[in-house]
């Protein structure tokens, strides 16, 4: 029996429960806050997601990103449930002689949900007052670290480097500005590693460089913002299609 291709959320939302396994549904879903579990749902009745679920739910949550991308993050980067993950960072932080910390609110984008604290006591302290909403993310704050931003999509590749000497957020919707970077084979290979473990076909991925030359990654999307990129919007929009069109030309394929 021929497998369904759906392509619009809303065909996919009147025939979610029709969806029966090798169906293949194309384009980002458009979920709620707290509707990830759908993917969830759909990945395991064996319904092919493009872009995969996996790379959806990752682009959707940075707790998610530090839990299973970690170790390509700067180092002691963890994800925070609840207090008790906090205790344990203060006594890790405190035993490591971790100073000053940054904190990523899960689902906040653009830099507003970037905050930055003296010490891990500090955030301790509003976490318990009930300023600090669970679950976010933790790390140790780099100081006169580089942010870079990398846009791969299919055969594009385009890296420039967000700025701003006023702010400790670089992101261009703070006020910072975007200065072309040239990738180095390490940090390529670190973006091509990350999408591999993610399961993304192409990503906006922003890397940390420590001034001693480290390469970390700092977050992963499947889209972003295309502020200070060269590519333009449309064109973008037409490479996603292009990717996604390959992507189910590749399934047709493995099929008998």
């Amino acid at each position: 029996m021929a497998f369904r291709i759906i392509e619009s959320n809303a065909d996919l939302n009147d025939r979610f429960h029709e969806l029966r396994a090798g169906d293949v549904v194309v384009g980002r879903l458009r979920l709620r806050s707290g509707e990830e579990h759908l993917l969830l749902d759909l990945a395991v009745r064996g319904i092919r997601l493009v872009p995969s679920a996996i790379s959806q739910w990752l682009s959707r949550s940075k707790v998610f990103q530090a839990r299973m991308l970690g170790s390509y993050m700067v180092p002691a980067t963890r994800p925070v449930y609840d207090l008790h993950d906090l205790m344990q960072l203060v006594t890790e932080y405190g035993r490591d002689g971790v100073g000053r910390v940054v904190c990523k609110l899960d689902r906040a984008n653009g830099g507003m949900g970037i905050l930055l604290f003296a010490s891990v006591e500090e955030a301790y302290t509003q976490a318990v007052l009930g300023n600090l909403r669970f679950p976010f993310v933790l790390q140790p704050f780099v100081d006169q670290a580089r942010d870079i931003r990398v846009v791969l999509l299919g055969d594009y590749l385009e890296a420039y480097q967000r700025h701003n000497p006023h702010n400790f957020r670089h992101n261009l919707h703070c006020g910072g500005e975007g200065t072309p970077w040239q990738l180095d084979s390490a940090q390529l290979d670190l973006c091509r590693q990350v999408m591999v473990r993610g399961e993304f076909p192409y990503a906006h991925i922003d890397l940390l460089v420590t001034p001693e030359g480290q390469n970390w990654l700092n977050e992963i999307n499947l889209r972003g913002g295309l502020r200070g990129a060269r590519i333009s919007q449309g064109d973008y929009l037409a490479a996603v299609e292009k990717v996604h069109a390959r992507l189910l030309q590749e399934e047709q394929g493995c099929r008998p």
